[in-house]
């Protein structure tokens, strides 16, 4: 279905791919991975024949139809289905048509394709598509303008999907669609009779409806057998077998480099030595993988402890208009440490709750109870949109950083995976992954107590999404996620909360028995077992709890000495000033005296202040390192 040979292409002199080769077959179902940047976006503009390559070729099966999501939402003022039945253009031809031919054998042409192509099921099979991807019958009858523009790209897939193309071409497809979306776009894609080659980072797609993975890297595209977890694994095996040939051909260099050194001044041995020479020079270096390990992300853990529950709701009304409650009868709390997810569908109110916690939205009725020196953080994806467009991320981080040094700085967004040569860039034209790295490393400044994640992975790639799993395992502070990621809630969540009939409730199950109940599969004798690994996600949460209650008490030491040096630079710096007193030292030597004793006093508390932080510091990176 799909010819891609020796493709090259450069982009403002990057070298994108270098000579790249891949083949899909038809009704093959192939998912494109690789990092942010490497070039999986603009594949699919040259396959499209959108911008052309400097060599190689992309060839599409003579006759065949290529379908892909538009990358402007549809609007106007015509329906839902409508839009979504006018994306089979043949269909929309052939009645078009139909209405005005008089020629016997044209009309009994048009009715016979008509009848091949089920016209007559189109309405069904539209309105069965976006009901699948989250519309009720009554929203598919309103215009597009009606909906948000998340919710109108919707429409878009679901035309793309409409139109049964033999190609189809999805660039993240997951990124508008809740976890309901994504598994009805899982068992959709499954059953899709043409082929199609789909970028994602979501595991779950990635592992339940592709048959092969394509690995963009370094330029290059290979293909590997089975889903995502498949790729995983072959590729740790390959790099391992590869270390290996590594370490057995340094043996072998040293061996017969020994050998030279040893015998190459003697005559006897001459003739032996040089044959070794000659095999040094032809020996093959193994070509490894390039380790190219991913920024880490870093939320500061909250300074001061609060007593739990940290928020509590009760009797709580939510909504955006008196009287008309988008949640009603919510009766939650959240404590420290927690760690919950938010389950439910798109406008079922998960954003409303998120609004909610992080005071964007006040209660209709009841009561909402936090601690007053509670700080909370809120990443939402729209938030992306309101960084100001024309700043650095330099720019962006001096307005928390007034009296930092430049080094410091720039130090600060290195952590969070902005090198020197991007910090400098407007923030309107970082990729949406460098976006949202800047976007949590603001939020998340000053150590909030309570973190709220409305989305955060729609820009991330799979090694940053590993990265951030790390991260809110690591923070200290309580999470509150909403995502359509199974594996990262199920990586990170300890706690359940589900979004139905205008409530939210406690959800006592796991993930999984939670979509099979949405597939109608619920185990009628109980909860379904928990996989192998759902078990080594939990072992891992688990694990990330412990630690964190581990290294609690060092955490606090460090703070407490922080503290303490703070206080005692305060009594140096209000000695200093009594001692810059003009004529202290001639009209009140005793008093001079005095305060320079003080000074001596402070300023070796201090000193023993700093010492014993830098030991629990050292302390604190022995125990993370597993050496204590």
């Amino acid at each position: 279905m799909l010819h891609i040979n020796d493709l090259t292409y450069r982009i403002e002199g990057r070298m994108l791919f270098d000579q790249a080769t891949l083949f899909l077959p038809a009704r093959t179902k192939m998912g494109l991975v690789g990092r942010n940047g490497t070039g999986k976006s603009t594949l699919f503009r040259l396959i499209r024949g959108e911008i052309g390559s400097e060599g190689g070729d992309t060839s599409v099966q003579k006759g065949a139809r290529v379908g892909s999501v538009a990358q402007e939402a549809p609007g106007g003022d015509d329906s839902l289905i409508d839009v979504v039945m006018a994306a089979d253009t043949e269909r929309a031809a052939l009645l078009a048509e139909a209405e005005t031919a008089t020629e016997p054998n044209r009309i009994a042409e048009i009715q016979t394709r008509l009848a091949d192509i089920d016209s007559h099921t189109a309405e069904a099979r539209a309105g069965s598509i976006l009901a699948g991807l989250g519309f009720t019958g009554e929203e598919q009858r309103r215009p597009c303008r009606e909906f948000s523009g998340g919710w109108r790209m919707r429409v878009a897939l679901a035309a793309t999907l409409f139109a049964r193309p033999d190609l189809l071409l999805l660039d993240e497809p997951t990124n508008y669609l809740d976890l309901e979306g994504v598994m009805w776009l899982q068992a959709y894609l499954k059953t899709f009779p043409g082929a199609a080659l789909v970028i994602s980072h979501d595991r779950d797609l990635l592992n339940g409806a592709m048959q092969k993975i394509a690995h963009l890297k370094q330029g290059k595209l290979t293909v590997w057998d089975g889903g995502y977890d498949d790729f995983e694994k072959a590729l740790a095996e390959r790099q391992r077998l590869q270390m290996k040939m590594v370490e057995k051909q340094e043996v072998e260099r040293r061996h017969l480099q020994s050998f030279v050194d040893r015998f190459k001044a003697k005559a006897s041995k001459a003739k032996q030595a040089q044959s070794r020479v000659k095999r040094l020079e032809k020996m093959q270096i193994v070509a490894t993988q390039v380790e190219d390990p991913v920024a880490p992300f870093n939320f500061p853990s909250p300074q001061r402890r609060m007593a739990p529950p940290i928020v509590r709701m009760v009797n709580l009304q939510a909504g955006y208009a008196p009287g008309k409650p988008v949640l009603r009868d919510v009766n939650l709390n959240i404590d420290t440490e927690d760690r919950i997810g938010i389950l439910g569908r798109n406008g079922a109110g998960k954003s409303t709750m998120a609004k909610l916690l992080c005071d964007r939205l006040a209660p209709l009725d009841g009561h909402l109870r936090k601690h007053k020196k509670m700080q909370i953080a809120y990443f939402a994806q729209h938030q992306i949109d309101s960084l100001s467009p024309e700043m650095s991320a330099y720019q962006h981080i001096i307005e928390l950083m007034p009296d930092a040094t430049e080094a410091q700085r720039r130090a600060r967004l290195a952590t969070f995976g902005l090198p020197g040569d991007r910090q400098e860039t407007p923030a309107d034209t970082l990729s949406g992954g460098e976006k949202a790295r800047l976007l949590f490393n603001l939020i998340t400044f000053e150590g909030p107590h309570l973190l709220i994640l409305d989305e955060p992975t729609n820009h991330l790639d799979m090694d940053s999404r590993a990265a951030l799993i790390q991260a809110i395992n690591e923070y200290e502070g309580a999470v509150v996620l909403i995502s359509h990621d199974r594996h990262l809630i199920e990586s990170c969540v300890d706690r359940l909360w589900v979004i139905g009939d205008g409530t939210v409730k406690p959800y006592d199950e796991d993930i999984e028995t939670y979509r099979q109940s949405l597939l109608g599969r619920a185990p009628k004798d109980g909860p379904k077992k928990k996989t192998a690994a759902t078990d080594e996600k939990s072992v891992a949460r688990r694990s990330a709890a412990d630690q964190r209650k581990a290294l609690k008490p060092l955490r606090d030491e460090i703070a407490r000495w922080d503290k303490e040096a703070d206080r005692l630079r305060g009594i140096i710096a209000v000695i200093d000033k009594g001692l810059a007193a003009p004529g202290l030292y001639q009209k009140d030597p005793k008093t001079a005296t005095d305060l320079q004793i003080k000074r001596a006093k402070a300023v070796d508390l201090l000193d023993a202040a700093e010492l014993s932080w830098l030991e629990a510091e050292e302390k604190l990176e022995a125990a993370q390192a597993g050496e204590v």
